[in-house]
């Protein structure tokens, strides 16, 4: 075997019509290179003059960091200062270095620096983790051309434009490529662009014709060429350049382009030249920074800032008007200032000034007012309470591996305000695993195993099966019963007989496995059938050497399953070649297995537009035979008169299996003459080989030609299998009160079938499908909708039974209509009426305008779930996207907020998690804004007590301790740790998480009750030990207290008052939490014994102020006791009172849990949690309670009836 090259190669590039052509390239056929925007040379195998003016590309490195080291500084420090409230307490800490401050520049400066820099450290490691990340892609290696013909393996970062690459099987492409050969003859290649589209069917891409030669690495040691193409642009499906080489120029297409983050599969290598470099590339074009999201509490907090913000204005205004009064009449009679000899600041001739400079004064000392640890208290909080998110072990898939992951931290409490969830359909409700289930052959019918909407049915009629038996006697009932535990047990033993599960294959029914079909009426059409199956495609087989059998690398899941079952019917594809498919049939009349030969002649593929796939084979007898595959409605049509004999019946099937939620295709045949292929061939092959705008109609033209007068052999019914646990995730985000709309791409009667899969939809629950009229006037289809639209809205007013349940179903192009604006909010205020909603055909774009309209229409919390690239827009545009890791790339995921491995761990993000973080930030917000009240007034107070003089009562390291060290970790420990209530009575309870939607801890009212409660407190803490302390005798000897004594007393007070405050807020305990709270006010008396050591000129008026004045003094003591049983008295009231008389729905829980009733009285507890749940009209349990409401209705009927019959004044029978 010579170096780089695969003997063995197919030549498939005639296989292929629409997007595998190759016109000849000729210097007519070149594209048009010239003007703005088409301005890129690239010369091939000379990468160094890309380095020189004027070209000078971008290097091939790529960067997703915010910063960089030149930037970081300026950059963060600019977040930071962005902020309100650290640009004042810069302004703040700046005064404080002139003398209008009242407190020394480091008491201002440090708690600055320190909030600041922990934020700046976060951004940093943030960063340094997107660097990492980058880092480990910039360093992935690939093999480069050299010279001399020479490849070695070199990092991405250091690939150049023109560098010749040679990529391998299963590898990424390092940057955009022309794609020059592969390891197949013609240059065919098999990408896959998951990363790219979320797809994960293969594309083919192929070399152009004059570059096939280079297929060894030799080949490169004197090759050259000149690329001259379109700039780099964020389009990744179009294409336009020039290739010249051997003087001759070439023109390029899309087909020829291979994509950064795309991958080569099936292919052993392919040699590209580079394009594209870095940020050049098409998929980094593409890369568009999320949008900034902020949570409904951040919002609301600036508000709150504002208000403190005004607070902080006007009792600095009044203390500075007090000022310059004071300044003005009395400072000429405190005759001990020398008014005859001072500074501006005093002068009594100059009360302006001297009220102005107090102004400034009184914005720094009232400052307090504003908590300047908040923010990174918060940023603290959120951190830890993602990282309890992530690594949550109820939320780990063990299939994937996966496990739940926050993304972004500032969303967590949003989580718990979620008033409608917006869901993708396949591969978030669903698996996007294909498992064929049944067919119809010859108008019979095969398969006995069940859908899972099948399931879902029968036990809805079971249901009703034991509901109809309370109404007849106990012994009929009991039959009913075991009927049905009869049917359970020989389901259960047919599952128990089961092989081993073929992954694909889920078809059960004996006369078609192990050659069974030979005995069949029909055999004959059982086996074009199979063959059809087996042959239509364009899969790859790969052997697996450990179990022996083939495996299919298929461009769709459902093209694989089609050859997995011909697998197990006998008719194993094991081998194609150059032109030809090779099918292993197991069983044949003969009894003899027989290795056939088919050679493909044309092969037409699926398009989205065609809707069809058709292949032209010759069989081993010469015969040439047309096999077609697809859409019903598509095949149906092109039917010849005599193809229909078993239209009828296969009809019939592909109903029920549409009923039954699985996705159908129909398959047919033809038989062909000679001469009837040779002319049209001769047609197709102009068709195919010609070059200009009308190429693409001349290919479907000659297609549709040939593909007609079918006849039809049956149909296949493949299931999309629904996730593990999603009807129950659906139940109880319903009982919760969450509104789920279903936004799909596939056809209104799947999405129906998944909705009663997923009791979305349910019997009995009306239906109202809207969809637009045939027509070419868009004015009569609009107004069309629009009179849907209202006729469906009156209906829903007009509905009497307060029961009833409505369901609204759209298609895509009506959907179209319904987002205009003049119509959009009709359209949403019957979806808002409506119990569930189910878009059908819908584009990404409208998905990202449904969510729009939802979110700006409504003004509550919406949140995207979803698992492509098609639900990117949805996601981004959503109050929280959440990405699901499944098999569909990592595109949604990337974009998203919050990712989890299956929808069904949803339940468990929301009710848990989204309940717990919205109680924990909106209790630790209102309790920073109590405690800054409660803290700051006091210092208002105090200078208008002393003349509003400026003075602080406090030193300024008690300042710099209050906000940093000694109430910063105990809220923090309310931010992380507090639960009102256990994971598992969340998930019991889950009418629980109304609190969140409803606001009911974050709401104005509350926030001004925490307020009212500060400002309590500060009059308590103030005016309590002025009156203990302004004469009385505070040492033995007799003296009074000084300044220093009290304000340290009124500082000891007000630790201790707030901790308690706290440790009361707190609904559950953990020993981190005591050793925070005590161990807060602990490090107090700690500070101020090891403070009062230092010398006087450190500790000034607070030198040995513990040891030797306050705890000698029992007024001390007794001060901070009632001081602090005063300023909790009222909220402990509070709470007793809403306890006992007004309870919430968690002090009940919490009462019962205490008492142990839940394990005493366990029809007590259920009852409790039938109360609880919301009023649902999807789910499981709303099917459930609309059972329950039957019954009841037909008791209520009944009982009338034998009233009646029983009266005494009812006439003899």
């Amino acid at each position: 075997m010579t170096r780089g090259r695969i003997r063995a190669r197919l030549r498939r590039s005639h296989l292929y019509t629409f997007s595998c052509l190759r016109p000849s390239a000729t210097e007519e056929g070149a594209h048009p290179i010239e003007g703005p925007g088409y301005s890129r040379i690239v010369h091939c195998n000379q990468p160094l003059m890309h380095k020189k003016k004027p070209l000078n590309y971008r290097s091939n490195n790529i960067s997703t960091t915010k910063y960089n080291f030149l930037t970081f500084l300026p950059k963060a420090l600019y977040e930071q200062f962005h902020r309100v409230a650290n640009l004042y307490f810069l302004g703040a800490a700046i005064i404080s270095l002139t003398p209008l401050s009242p407190f020394s520049a480091v008491s201002m400066i440090a708690p600055l620096a320190f909030v600041v820099g922990l934020s700046m450290a976060k951004e940093a490691l943030e960063d340094w983790r997107r660097f990492m990340q980058d880092m480990k892609v910039n360093s992935r290696k690939v093999k480069v051309h050299q010279g001399e013909g020479i490849f070695d393996n070199r990092p991405w970062q250091k690939i150049q434009v023109g560098d010749v690459v040679k990529v391998e099987k299963d590898q990424f492409f390092p940057s955009d490529l022309l794609l020059l050969s592969s390891s197949y003859e013609d240059g065919i290649c098999y990408v896959e662009t998951m990363n790219l589209d979320g797809e994960t069917n293969l594309k083919v891409k192929r070399a152009l014709e004059v570059t096939l030669p280079l297929d060894e690495d030799e080949a490169f040691k004197n090759f050259s060429g000149t690329i001259k193409c379109e700039d780099p642009n964020p389009s990744l499906y179009t294409f336009i350049g020039n290739l010249e080489y051997d003087r001759q120029v070439y023109p390029l297409d899309p087909s020829q382009i291979l994509l950064r983050d795309s991958k080569l599969r099936n292919t052993a290598f392919i040699y590209g030249v580079v394009i594209f470099t870095g940020h050049d590339s098409k998929v980094m074009q593409n890369a568009t920074k999320s949008p900034s999201k902020r949570s409904t509490i951040e919002r609301k907090m600036d508000y709150i800032i504002y208000v403190l913000f005004s607070i902080l204005l006007v009792i600095s205004l009044i203390s500075s008007i007090g000022f310059a009064v004071k300044t003005k009449f009395y400072m000429p009679d405190w005759w001990y200032l020398r008014p005859d000899d001072t500074t501006d600041y005093y002068n009594p001739k100059k009360p302006v000034i001297s009220g102005v400079s107090h102004l400034v004064t009184a914005l720094i000392l009232y400052g307090y007012l504003i908590p300047i640890s908040l923010y990174v208290s918060i940023e603290v909080v959120k951190v830890l309470q993602a990282s309890f998110i992530n690594q949550d072990i109820q939320m780990y898939d063990e299939e994937t591996g996966n496990c739940a992951q926050a993304r972004t931290s500032n969303l967590n409490e949003e989580l718990g305000q979620v008033d409608t969830i917006l869901s993708d359909k396949t591969g978030t409700l669903t698996c996007n695993q294909m498992d064929f289930l049944k067919c119809s052959i010859a108008g019979t019918p095969y398969g006995v195993r069940s859908s899972e909407v099948e399931l879902a049915a029968a036990q809805q009629m079971a249901n009703d099966l034991e509901d109809q038996a309370v109404e007849r006697s106990s012994v009929s009932r009991q039959k009913g019963k075991q009927e049905i535990e009869l049917e359970t047990v020989v389901t259960s033993k047919d599952e128990k007989d089961q092989k081993t599960p073929i992954k694909g294959f889920s078809f059960e029914d004996d006369r078609m496995t192990e050659g069974n079909w030979l005995k069949e009426p029909n055999a004959d059409v059982v086996m074009l059938f199979c063959r059809i199956l087996a042959i239509c495609h364009t899969a790859i087989p790969e052997l697996n050497e450990e179990t022996g059998s083939y495996t299919y690398e298929a461009e769709s899941p459902d093209e694989g399953s089609f050859l997995v079952a011909a697998r197990e019917f006998g008719f194993e594809f094991f081998k194609r070649t150059q032109s030809s498919v090779y099918i292993h049939e197991k069983y044949s009349s003969s009894g003899q297995a027989i290795e056939r030969e088919y050679k493909i002649l044309n092969m037409l593929e699926f398009t989205s537009k065609r809707k069809r796939m058709t292949v032209i084979v010759r069989d081993e007898d010469g015969q040439i035979l047309l096999l077609c595959k697809g859409a019903d409605s598509i095949i149906f049509d092109r039917l010849s008169k005599n193809g229909r004999l078993y239209e009828p019946d296969t009809t019939k099937h592909l109903n029920e299996y549409g009923e039954a939620g699985l996705r159908t295709l129909a398959l047919a045949y033809r038989k062909l003459e000679e001469s009837e292929y040779s002319a049209w061939n001769t047609e197709f092959q102009k068709a195919k080989t010609s070059i200009g705008a009308d190429r693409e109609t001349m290919l479907e033209k000659a297609a549709d030609m040939m593909e007609r007068e079918l006849i039809l052999v049956g149909a296949t019914a493949v299931e999309d299998k629904l996730q593990k646990g999603v009807p129950q995730c659906i139940d109880k985000l319903a009982q919760a009160g969450l509104k789920l709309w279903v936004l799909t791409g596939d056809k209104m009667e799947t999405a129906i079938n998944i909705g009663f899969a997923c009791s979305l939809l349910r019997q009995g629950m009306k239906q109202i499908c809207i969809t637009g009229i045939n027509s070419d006037a868009k004015e009569v289809i609009k107004e069309n909708v629009m009179m849907q639209i209202t006729n469906a809205s009156q209906m829903i007013k007009l509905e009497k039974d307060p029961h009833a349940a409505f369901a609204l179903i759209i298609d895509g192009k009506t959907l179209a209509y319904a987002l205009e604006d003049d119509l959009k909010m009709q359209f949403l205020g019957l979806a808002v009426d409506c119990a569930s909603v189910i878009c059908c055909r819908v584009s990404p774009k409208q998905k990202a305008l449904v969510t729009r309209l939802v979110k700006e229409g409504t003004g509550k919390t919406t949140l995207a779930i979803g698992d492509g690239a098609n639900d990117v827009g949805m996601i981004q545009e959503a109050d929280i996207g959440v990405g699901i890791s499944g098999v569909e790339g990592m595109q949604a995921v990337m974009a998203s907020d919050f990712s989890v491995a299956q929808f069904r761990f949803l339940e468990r993000l929301l009710v848990v998690h989204g309940h717990w973080c919205y109680k924990r930030i909106a209790q630790m917000v209102c309790y920073f804004f109590y405690k800054n009240i409660a803290f700051g007034l006091t210092l208002f107070y105090f200078e208008a007590f002393t003349g509003f003089s400026g003075q602080s009562v406090y030193d300024d390291w008690y300042m710099i301790l209050f906000n940093v060290v000694l109430t910063s970790l105990p809220v923090i420990s309310l931010g992380v740790f507090e639960q009102d209530v256990s994971s598992e009575v969340c998930l019991q309870f889950p009418a629980l998480y109304q609190q969140g939607p409803r606001n009911l801890f974050f709401d104005w009212y509350r926030i001004l009750g925490w307020m009212g409660n500060g400002l309590y407190s500060s009059l308590i803490i103030f005016f309590l030990n002025i009156i203990i302390f302004y004469d009385q005798a505070f040492r033995a000897g007799g003296q009074t207290a000084d300044m220093a004594a009290l304000g340290t007393t009124m500082f000891t007070c007000i630790i201790w008052a707030l901790n308690c405050q706290i440790a009361l807020t707190m609904s559950h305990f953990t020993w981190i939490q005591h050793l925070l709270i005590w161990g807060s006010i602990a490090t107090w008396y700690l500070f101020l014994l090891v403070y009062g050591m230092f010398s006087p000129t450190i500790s000034g008026n607070a030198y040995k102020i513990l040891v030797e004045a306050l705890a000698p003094a029992p007024i001390y003591w007794t001060a901070t006791l009632l001081v602090t049983v005063a300023c909790n008295l009222p909220y402990l009231a509070h709470i007793s009172f809403q306890r006992c008389f007004h309870p919430m729905d968690h002090h009940i829980i919490q009462e019962i849990k205490y008492y142990k009733k839940d394990v005493e009285d366990q029809r007590m507890w259920s009852r409790e949690r039938s109360k609880a749940r919301q009023k649902t009209k999807i789910g499981f349990t709303a099917r459930v309670d609309a059972k329950i409401r039957q019954l009841r209705g037909r008791l209520q009927r009944k009982q009338p009836s034998s009233l009646d019959a029983n009266s005494p004044m009812s006439p003899p029978s």
